[in-house]
């Protein structure tokens, strides 16, 4: 475990030279609002909060922990799963959330240069004025900002057709924990110029460095889109016919699945109400879009069809604008409704979408072998489930015990079925006792070994991914 140094008066004095009086941070309130994120119930204490404006005061922030041994935990809106801002060891927290601005739009390169903090959903509505489109549309793009997207490479609904953040990441400037100040690559959308540093960054927590400037490529915005509810009486069979859609050459622009309980416990968590009848255990929601709506529903009666042989249920289309907003309102408050329900842990499982229907019964069987409750749903069109697991009275032992072990089953089915253990959450401080299931002591040397060669002296964002990393 590394001994990291304790913020002093000489340390304070510093950090108001660096960023001003008014931007540095140690009564409780505040330090209190740094100390989680949205993984589980889990708390931190920062020593002090920072927050900087330009690269260059982070750079003497960085330089200063180097100098002092002193950890620095980077900070977005705190929205992540898997505890990656969570300040484990005290110290710093650098705070992302004056980096607000963006800084361009081109409409002649379909490029944006954008600061980190940038809410995702304020830039996608940004871009949507110019015609332009961003699809990354994680379930918290109310409050999310762009920088935590790329530390965990986010995805979203949208991802099955059109990707994740990575796809749409051109170039970043980033501050190294040595304090450089470096662009990782170029405007330009094809490179083969030496490593590719921009996509080394975009999913490494904000182990490597910490990114100030952000350069997306963008598409044309989509202009007509169709939605359409479709229950089933058998979860595994939704599950099957997921693929079935993708064979068939037919590409949804979301297709995401929710299995009944998650359904009723969004049902009391909000005012949305979806049609529920007795029977009825699991729901895909799939989206198509595209420039033109005859297109668009022929490619619905080919889906429609296909999910016919499936034993589904009498398909539910959305007729207005609202329907659609409530039904993926639905959707995206579905892991609030979860947590607002009972203590839980979020898994992230990912699989080859052909394998999904094993991975669900799987953890099914799992839960009845440790005894817990599951509540599954997530982005079936990339096999992609959500599994939150809820403690509701389990005795705190069995919490304790049995449901970690059951975990690292559930992560043992998935690499057995082609996957890995995290879609789009990230490892982070939870999960990193699982990492040695996905990859063996030669990959994880290699991990480690990236990670010294950016963070010699392990100070920025220590505690994060790796179990027994020399940063701990």
């Amino acid at each position: 475990m590394a001994h990291y140094a304790k913020i002093n008066a000489t340390h304070l004095s510093e950090l108001v030279e660096i960023v001003g009086q008014g931007n540095v941070f140690t009564d409780s309130e505040v330090l209190i609002d740094n100390s989680h994120d949205y993984t589980e119930d889990l708390r931190f204490l920062p020593e002090v909060v920072v927050k900087p404006r330009t690269a260059e005061e982070i750079s003497s922030i960085l330089k200063l922990c180097n100098r002092e041994n002193i950890a620095a935990t980077p900070r977005g809106a705190g929205t992540g799963l898997s505890g990656g801002a969570l300040p484990v060891h005290g110290g710093i927290v650098v705070s992302m959330e004056r980096f607000n601005s963006i800084l361009n739009i081109d409409e002649r390169n379909l490029q944006a240069l954008v600061e980190p903090g940038v809410i995702n959903q304020v830039f996608q509505e940004a871009v949507n004025e110019k015609g332009l489109f961003y699809p990354p549309d994680p379930a918290s793009k109310g409050s999310c900002f762009l920088g935590g997207n790329l530390a965990e490479c986010a995805g979203g609904p949208k991802a099955v057709k059109y990707g994740v953040t990575k796809d749409y990441v051109l170039n970043t400037e980033v501050v190294l924990p040595t304090g450089e100040i470096i662009w990782t690559g170029a405007n330009v959308l094809k490179n083969s110029t030496g490593y590719n540093l921009t996509q080394l960054l975009i999913g490494s927590e904000g182990t490597l460095g910490i990114i100030t400037k952000i350069v997306f490529r963008l598409i044309p915005l989509p202009t007509e889109n169709l939605l359409m509810l479709v229950p089933f009486r058998d979860a595994g069979k939704a599950c099957e016919a997921v693929s079935a859609i993708f064979r068939a050459g037919l590409t949804p622009s979301a297709l995401e699945f929710m299995e009944r309980d998650c359904i009723e416990f969004v049902m009391k968590h909000t005012e949305v109400k979806i049609p529920l009848p007795a029977g009825i255990q699991a729901h895909l929601l799939i989206e198509v879009d595209g420039m033109d709506k005859e297109v668009l529903f022929k490619d619905c009666e080919k889906i429609s069809s296909i999910l016919e042989q499936y034993d589904c249920e009498e398909v539910l289309f959305a007729e207005s604008s609202q329907q659609k907003a409530e039904l993926w309102r639905a959707r995206r408050s579905a892991g609030e409704a979860v947590k607002s329900h009972s203590i839980y842990k979020e898994e992230d499982t990912v699989v080859p979408r052909a394998e999904l229907s094993k991975l669900l019964s799987g953890v099914k069987m799992i839960g009845k072998k440790y005894g817990f409750r599951s509540v599954c749903y997530g982005h079936a069109g990339d096999g992609n489930l959500h599994v939150n697991i809820i403690k509701e009275d389990m005795t705190d032992e069995d919490w304790n015990t049995k449901v970690p072990q059951g975990i690292r089953e559930i992560f043992e089915l998935c690499v057995s079925l082609g996957g890995t253990i995290s879609g789009e959450h990230g490892i982070g401080y939870v999960q990193k006792p699982y990492l040695n299931i996905a990859f063996n002591e030669s990959q994880l040397n290699l991990m480690r070994g990236i990670k010294k060669l950016f963070d010699p002296n392990g100070i920025l964002n220590p505690g994060k991914i790796f179990s027994d990393s020399y940063a701990e």
